[in-house]
């Protein structure tokens, strides 16, 4: 009975971190789409407060910004949805890696950019983000997008694209791009953060 009963406990406890992973995963995923659907209303201070206090933020090749009231000034250094605009950032195809109270994810992001009259832009970035769960919360401890191509809807690939985003003028960062990279036309593939999930070989392209 002794025997049986230890086995009992050990399967509960490992059926009781099965499912704190899983809930894990799933708090992560509502997390980065959270995100998503802020930057698509430009609500910044919404998208600000999903941050740990010292967190980083990294965008195409804009700098750094350290902490979330430095990342929450830069969000509302760019453009407000206002009649004419489109602004969709859908946030797709994760891969996460939990390690206690921290996590890594990878994410594809699929963008539509648009002015009346004057430009409509469709692109696409790689996220390599990192995450910490603080009193029981998780939040975002570090959002890198690696931004792929930026084109013309009108033109399309064919014509080249256009150039990613460079430093604002109105809030310089605080620290430089951490990687020099460029975008379509030219191939970049941002290091995983994973290994292979079947042969267990990591994967760092030049």
């Amino acid at each position: 009975m002794t025997d049986e009963l230890a086995e009992l406990r050990a399967e509960i406890e490992a059926l009781k971190a099965r499912t704190q992973r899983a809930e894990d995963h799933l708090a992560i995923m509502n997390l980065q789409a959270a995100y998503g659907y802020y930057v698509d209303k430009t609500q910044w201070d919404d998208a600000a407060d999903l941050f740990a206090e010292d967190a980083t933020l990294e965008i195409a090749a804009r700098g750094q910004y350290h902490g979330r009231e430095r990342i929450r000034a830069y969000l509302h250094a760019l453009p407000k949805l206002e009649y004419g605009t489109v602004f969709n950032h859908m946030q797709l195809q994760p891969v996460i890696t939990l390690d206690g109270d921290r996590a890594a994810g990878r994410w594809r992001t699929i963008m539509e950019v648009g002015f009346l009259g004057r430009e409509a832009l469709r692109g696409e970035g790689t996220y390599e983000n990192r995450y910490v769960r603080e009193a029981g919360v998780w939040k975002i401890a570090r959002l890198h997008a690696f931004i792929t191509y930026y084109t013309s809807r009108e033109k399309g690939w064919s014509e080249g694209g256009v150039p990613m985003g460079r430093e604002l003028a109105e809030i310089a960062p605080d620290a430089p791009q951490t990687v020099d990279y460029g975008s379509f036309p030219d191939v970049y593939v941002p290091p995983y953060h994973y290994p292979n999930p079947v042969t267990g070989r990591g994967y760092q392209p030049a």
